[in-house]
């Protein structure tokens, strides 16, 4: 995909959504980074539906430090991996109170100590809450950015790092929520949408699906 290919690609994902926001629910970065630690291998519905109950019994990291492991679990028991969840969660509030009086820190390496943070996590907070410019590759941007050819690599990391190069400047600060919705809700694993995507014309993937409804694929 050539540099004009990609700026229109943006073009089309901000006139579509103009101001794209992430869909994990949270009312302060503290819940955020909490959000998204419980978000590994689970969806954001199933995040969320946790972590209403949750932060409206303990919004901070002294609650939910206070809970301990024993009463966080009954809170995200129905998500994927929710022991060691649980575990990372609550070492993370005690670290977050112990070197940071109580506050998220907005340095990578800083972040990527807490328990449970790696370096996906690291960027979703660094973007979502401290307005840095930085691509958390998951599952959804990987798929979309190899399949467009928007950036073409065999690990996160190595299209993370394409993606921060190729990505016009103008539109990286929401170059993360525009792909990983679009690969959400378009460009889906399975059967991709091609037949609707605004994108269609501009992609590299040799074989889009055609409508459903009868109407040859884009």
């Amino acid at each position: 995909m050539n540099e004009a290919q990609r700026h229109e690609l943006f073009a089309r994902l901000r006139s579509a959504n103009p101001e794209p926001v992430t869909e994990l629910e949270h009312a302060s970065t503290f819940q955020l980074l909490i959000a998204v630690i419980l978000s590994a291998q689970a969806t954001d519905k199933s995040v969320n539906l946790a972590t209403r109950k949750l932060f409206a019994d303990a919004p901070t990291p002294q609650a939910v430090l206070a809970l301990g492991e024993s009463g966080l679990t009954p809170y995200i028991n129905r998500i994927g991996l929710y022991q060691s969840k649980a575990r990372n969660v609550i070492a993370t509030c005690r670290q977050l109170l112990d070197r940071h009086r109580g506050e998220v820190p907005s340095s990578r390496a800083a972040l990527e100590a807490l328990p449970g943070v790696g370096r996906k996590t690291a960027n979703v907070v660094l973007n979502t809450a401290f307005g840095e410019p930085t691509i958390a590759v998951d599952t959804h941007i990987f798929r979309v950015a190899n399949r467009t050819g928007l950036a073409v690599g065999s690990a996160p990391l190595a299209v993370e790092r394409e993606l921060l190069q190729s990505v016009p400047e103008e539109f990286r600060q929401s170059a993360h929520h525009w792909l990983l919705l679009h690969g959400r809700y378009v460009c889906k694993a399975r059967k991709p949408d091609c037949w609707r995507c605004s994108l269609a014309d501009l992609c590299a993937y040799p074989t889009k699906a055609d409508d459903p409804g009868g109407a040859p694929g884009g």
